[in-house]
């Protein structure tokens, strides 16, 4: 699915970040480096960022 539009824990926004750590991780940034770079500090947003997996497109295929 998509990235939450806040952080579960803290409740900091973070889909505004999401486009530009994709971009940069699949240009072949390092996820760590470029999560700095955008000012992801606490634990639980880096964690958000480094485990979702977008899923959208599969999910589409299917109708309720």
């Amino acid at each position: 699915m998509q990235i939450p539009i806040r952080c579960m824990s803290c409740g900091r926004p973070l889909s505004s970040m999401w486009e530009k750590y994709q971009e940069r991780v699949e240009r072949g940034g390092n996820p760590t480096k470029v999560l700095d770079d955008l000012g992801v500090k606490s634990y639980c947003c880096r964690t958000t960022f480094l485990t979702h997996k977008d899923m959208l497109k599969k999910v589409a295929q299917f109708r309720v």
